[in-house]
Parts: structure tokens; sequence; C-alpha cells
């Protein structure tokens, strides 16, 4: 299996804080690959990084066998790669609607994709021309989630897709990401719900303290709790 996104050997400091302490990782190409950990262990620091929002300071980033950890943010995104933040980064002033419109780099949004992301998130029909802050927590997201797969991309890195969502809308999630995954797509995937992990998830790496201090398959680590106690602790809905 080819690798289309490698980390290797980087480090990154925000200030005087020393985040990540020599990430090595890979994202097979077509796969998910799942990044877990505590709160706090760098997950989030590792998708910025990827995306250049924080720059590495040093190691190498290759995407498609490019390396991008010098390349700026809009630079990396005109390469195929797009980032869901935890925040569900939306534009609240503006409608649904426009929101897609403005995620639409290569031009008019396609008639046939808007419809099937309409299958798995029918609320946005039914909100398109509403302001995309008047919409729900989970709402938001779905509008997130869609802005990010309005065209196709080649790698999606998503932090905490189903944070705060209800159980309905945490199922029509994971259906949409396995589509995704279908139709080709590679996804690094940040999650703490644990049953949406072992859903998604064809490998598994797991951050501390700003290092990898396990990989391997998710079906493995979803076999053994012994191991997910020890990796994890308490902090993943391993029930839900």
């Amino acid at each position: 299996m080819t690798d289309l996104l490698k980390l290797s050997g980087v480090h990154t400091h925000i200030g005087r804080y020393h985040i990540l302490q020599g990430i090595d990782l890979a994202a097979p190409q077509g796969q998910v690959t799942m990044l877990l950990g505590r709160n706090g262990a760098g997950k989030t620091t590792t998708l910025r990084t990827i995306m250049g929002l924080w720059p590495a300071s040093s190691g190498e980033i290759t995407l498609g066998g490019e390396r991008i950890e010098s390349r700026a943010t809009p630079d990396i995104a005109q390469r195929g790669v797009s980032y869901v933040p935890e925040s569900m980064a939306v534009f609240s002033d503006l409608t649904v609607k426009e929101n897609l419109v403005l995620a639409a780099r290569d031009g008019p949004m396609d008639d046939k994709q808007l419809e099937w992301i309409f299958g798995f998130f029918p609320a946005l029909r039914r909100f398109w021309l509403s302001r995309a802050g008047s919409l729900s927590g989970g709402q938001k997201q779905m509008l997130s989630i869609a802005r990010a797969i309005i065209e196709p991309r080649k790698l999606l890195l998503i932090d905490e897709p189903t944070k705060g969502l209800a159980p309905a809308i945490v199922m029509a999630l994971i259906e949409c990401l396995k589509e995704i995954k279908r139709k080709g797509a590679t996804i690094l995937l940040v999650e703490q719900n644990f049953f949406a992990a072992r859903e998604l998830g064809d490998n598994v790496l797991v951050m501390d303290n700003g290092t990898i201090v396990h990989r391997g398959e998710m079906a493995a680590l979803a076999s053994d709790v012994p191991l997910q106690e020890r990796l994890l602790g308490l902090s993943l809905e391993a029930h839900q």
C-alpha cells in the first residue's frame, strides 16, 4: 500500500512549548488512519502542522512524494488537502449555500456531488438559504464536513467530527465518511469516540506527550481491551 502522507522526525514548537517531538507517521492511500490519544497529546497540533497552520520546526512532511513542510497553507490546500477543524469552521454570517460556493475552489458546485451530500445531511437542503450561524452544533458540523468534500480531495484531515453530536448524526457522519473512503479519498482522523474510531479506522496511531506510542491495525486495538485501557485510559467513549 502506497503512503499518500508521511511525516518523518517532525517537531513543532509553539512559543516556548515543544509540542510535537519527532513524529513519524504514514497515512496509506485510500485508507482511514485514526489518530487517537488523551487530550493534550498533540493530535490537533499534528493536523495543523500538516496543513501548514503551525510550521514544523524540523523534519519532513511529504504528500504524494512531494515535500510540503515549507509550503503555505493555501498551497497545501491547492494540492488537494482539506482540513476540518474541531471548531466547526463555517462562515456564520453567510448562508449554507454561500459557505459551499466559497468552498468550491475549482468552479461552480457539481450538482451530483451536492445531491450526494444532501443524501447524508438532509438538514443542509432544508436550511440552504439560512445563515450558518443559526444552525445547531450538529448542523454546523455537517456543513463543515460538506465544505471539505464539495470537491474531490486527495486527503482529508478531520479533527473530532463527532464531538457533542447526537447519536443519529454520528451514524450519518460515519456512513458519509465510509462512502468518501470508498470513493478513494485518504483520511487522517482525530477522534475521541471509540465507537466511531472502530467503525471507520483501517489503521491507528496513538499519541502521548507529542510522540507516537503505538501504531497498528484498528481492528487489533479494538479487540484488545487491556491495550485500550493502557494506551487511552478513560478519555475515549469506548462503549458509546
